[in-house]
């Protein structure tokens, strides 16, 4: 009799402690579940904690999506292109205060770690820049006058050492045409700078424009 007492007891106190805590302890679960489930997608993305890519999403966004016009998108660009121009960044070759003390602090094999990664990673539309629409249409004029797809790619989407422009940020791209135009930064080829000091500062802000506006598609 006893023992069906205590079970009884204990089973009304189950009861009552599930009534009460029942909400915080399924919270809590939820939240174990969550983490657990972070966790492994984290490391599935790129191996153990920390990635060496985790410092480049304070400004180049999630994954390498950005979301600030003055910080150029990462993803979806040539993994060629990102390990030359980390490279250049190191050496000095191509000048940025905080891209190159970064990129010193890296070795080749991480530097080809991260370029494959972000390569790999589907970018998306820049919805923050909402471009004018007579220097859309005008930059869309000169973009295909230029002839940027010969090294571009058709969907402006870059190949090899050629970057994806479409999508990328108006402030980013503005500021590297008009840094080919004066001289500030150069490629091998030379073509950019003919192209950009041969252009108006007005026609550049249309190019900007019209780039800026494009869906990243593959």
């Amino acid at each position: 009799m006893k023992k069906v007492i205590v079970i009884s007891v204990a089973a009304i106190a189950a009861t009552v402690a599930l009534v009460v805590f029942g909400p915080d302890v399924l919270d809590l679960y939820r939240l174990d579940h969550a983490i657990d489930a972070s966790a492994k997608a984290y490391q599935a993305d790129g191996g153990p904690w920390p990635h060496v890519n985790d410092t480049c999403f304070m400004c180049h966004g999630v994954k390498g999506n950005s979301l600030n016009q003055s910080y150029p998108s990462l993803a979806g660009q040539p993994a060629a292109y990102l390990e030359a121009q980390l490279h250049n960044f190191a050496s000095g070759a191509r000048r940025n205060p905080n891209m190159g003390p970064l990129s010193m602090t890296l070795d080749n094999a991480q530097i080809k770690d991260m370029a494959n990664y972000f390569s790999r990673v589907t970018p998306v539309a820049n919805h923050y820049f909402k471009p004018d629409a007579r220097l859309r249409a005008k930059g869309e004029q000169l973009v295909a006058g230029g002839n940027c797809a010969a090294c571009h790619g058709a969907q402006l989407m870059g190949h090899d050492q050629f970057p994806r422009l479409a999508g990328q940020g108006y402030d980013y791209i503005l500021a590297q045409l008009d840094a080919f135009a004066s001289g500030a930064r150069s490629e091998s080829t030379g073509m950019m700078k003919n192209i950009a000091e041969h252009t108006s500062p007005e026609d550049r802000k249309a190019i900007a424009h019209y780039l800026a506006s494009l869906e990243p598609k593959h």
